[in-house]
């Protein structure tokens, strides 16, 4: 891990083409054996050394054609237009893995992403409501995904679940609700229902804060 210390706090978005309940999270296969999905955060307070983030946004792209942990899988990298070369260039850093421990999110993702895609810098628009189980990334011409709360099959009435990992390296509580996916990037897919994970983080060099 190289020296660099850097903080993300904010509003977490992980939507993919799995059931709902992403087995990843349990150390299970993906439910279809390949996983298609984004991930990554609205900034409310971020630095990476002395280059302040607040206020900016970041999503990866992902494609694997197995389970996680057997690698070869294939990401690109979507940042907010609006930072400037320094903070572009902190963003990366912090993806890259290289400034964090061993076992954390980024590392992890450094060691499963074979192919890593050239990242695109464009306009990103971020709804987001934990509580309520919805939210949107709108990112034209690149990604479009919306959060719906999970429906009862029967009543049609809102399903409400959380997920609690107290070790997690990706968030400790989130909620669980229905995602839908248009990724027109690098790495195309669509989704009409899969799983979405809404949390509220802080990242960091050694993981997830509590």
């Amino acid at each position: 891990m190289q020296g660099n210390d850097w903080r993300l706090q904010g509003d977490w978005i992980k939507n993919c083409s799995c059931a709902f309940g992403c087995p990843c999270d349990f150390n299970a296969p993906p439910t279809q054996g390949w996983c298609k999905g984004m991930l990554g955060m609205r900034i409310e307070r971020g630095l990476f050394g002395e280059t302040r983030l607040d206020g900016l946004s970041f999503f990866v792209v992902v494609d694997f054609p197995g389970p996680l942990h057997e690698g070869n899988g294939a990401a690109q990298a979507i940042i907010d237009e609006r930072a400037t070369p320094e903070q572009r260039d902190a963003l990366l850093q912090i993806m890259s893995g290289k400034n964090s421990a061993e076992g954390t999110l980024f590392h992890i993702f450094s060691l499963i992403c074979s192919t890593m895609h050239d990242p695109i810098f464009a306009p990103i628009e971020v709804a987001f409501d934990m509580d309520g189980r919805t939210a949107r990334v709108s990112i034209p011409g690149v990604l479009e995904t919306e959060t719906q709360p999970i429906r009862n099959p029967v009543s049609g009435a809102p399903h409400r679940i959380q997920v609690v990992m107290p070790e997690g390296f990706e968030h400790i509580k989130a909620e669980i609700a229905s995602a839908r996916l248009e990724s027109t990037g690098a790495i195309k897919f669509s989704v009409a229902e899969g799983h979405s994970s809404l949390a509220r983080v802080e990242q960091t060099p050694e993981g997830v804060a509590a």
